[in-house]
């Protein structure tokens, strides 16, 4: 499997400026390459294809002298990046949904560029690992926090903010855990509790948004005050920029220990199937935006392929509902969080009944217990460093 490896850049100022240059040349090209096709299917009915458009690379290198100081395959790149958003569209075209013709790129959203077989040409790491050789760049100093596992294939430089970065994708082994036959089912939530397992483990929802907003908030207004193009407004914008990163990368940081967690102790992991995007426009969708559901599944999904482990999706319906010691299903309230079946007399905690209810469907026989307050184990490995 592919595993990326995103570093920190550290460019000299004359450096920063080539990459600002290597960027607006590859937006340049790429909404001409938007606009050719465009065009040619308006003017003459014609589809203008991925191999047509690069053939004419080496004459825009010719008659387009900035052109020869990017590399080849970093052009070759752009275009195929054209083709995907023309791929995508005719995608959700056949598919029956909201289709969104491709779109030229502003300044701000055309933010990096690729070298497609960086394990040959166009990258390189120097002294160690302290400096990279960019292609028309130069050697950049870089902080190589870990070391680069497996065979090389490809290099992103972004930008993002005031900051550079860049991410190797590598092509490394698998790595299976040893094998474990344990299985929980996880009931995802936003207020109080994130995430419950099926044992009784309860993780509080961080709400990083939620903290976020008083400061987001003046950051916002303070924005909104400002003359459109001045110096003053650009510093605003960059601040809120600055804000809404932060808080993403500290939803990111906490998904990846949870799920990190989850798939060192369990062999099987049931989850909802979840239409998230859905739910993200409901009544609901701050507090799921703020949680970050579609993020946690991805990670966990991918954390459990490379470890050898499952990760199951399980129809959601009356899970919340449903009664795990008799199947007694009785609709309740959401602010209902605690309660007695009136069947069988048990007493559940609503999270914990549905995540067991979750493990059953999967067809793994759950452990009968629930909990009332967090357990130590979960809590203390998700606030270790």
């Amino acid at each position: 499997m592919r595993r990326a490896f995103k570093y920190r850049l550290y460019p000299t100022k004359p450096q920063l400026r080539d990459l600002d240059r290597t960027l607006m040349l590859c937006r340049r090209l790429y909404n001409a390459a938007l606009q050719e096709r465009r065009d040619a299917y308006r003017k003459a009915g014609k589809t203008v294809g991925f191999y047509e458009q690069k053939k004419w690379l080496p004459e825009i290198r010719a008659d387009l002298p900035e052109y020869k100081g990017v590399h080849s395959q970093v052009l070759q790149n752009v275009i195929e990046r054209v083709d995907l958003a023309f791929q995508g569209f005719f995608r959700r075209v056949k598919n029956g949904e909201t289709p969104g013709y491709p779109r030229f790129k502003g300044r701000e959203r055309y933010d990096s560029f690729t070298f497609p077989q960086a394990g040959t040409t166009g990258v390189k790491l120097q002294e160690g690992g302290k400096r990279v050789l960019l292609h028309g760049i130069g050697s950049v100093k870089v902080k190589l926090h870990r070391p680069l596992e497996g065979k090389l294939k490809t290099a992103t430089v972004k930008r993002e903010g005031e900051h550079g970065y860049i991410v190797f994708t590598c092509q490394v082994d698998l790595q299976p855990l040893p094998e474990n036959q344990d299985a929980v089912g996880i009931d995802l939530g936003t207020n109080p509790h994130f995430l419950v397992t099926s044992e009784g483990e309860m993780v509080q929802a961080p709400r990083y948004f939620q903290e976020a907003q008083a400061q987001l908030a003046r950051a916002q207004r303070a924005l909104a005050r400002k003359k459109r193009g001045s110096h003053r407004r650009k510093q605003a914008r960059r601040r809120v920029a600055k804000l809404h990163r932060k808080i993403a990368n500290q939803r990111k940081d906490f998904h990846h220990k949870l799920a990190r967690h989850l798939v060192d102790r369990y062999g099987t992991i049931v989850h909802e199937d979840l239409n998230v995007l859905a739910l993200s426009r409901s009544y609901t969708a701050k507090g799921i935006h703020d949680a970050g559901w579609g993020q946690f599944l991805a990670i966990l999904a991918y954390k459990a392929e490379e470890a050898g482990r499952r990760v199951v999706g399980v129809d959601s319906k009356y899970t919340s509902q449903d009664c795990p010691v008799c199947g007694h299903r009785e609709k309740r309230p959401l602010w209902v969080r605690e309660f007695t079946c009136p069947a069988c007399g048990a007493s559940l905690h609503r999270d914990v009944a549905a995540a067991i209810n979750i493990l059953a469907r999967s067809g793994r026989v759950p452990d009968r217990r629930w909990a009332r307050t967090e357990p130590a184990g979960m809590g203390a490995a998700l606030a270790a460093p």
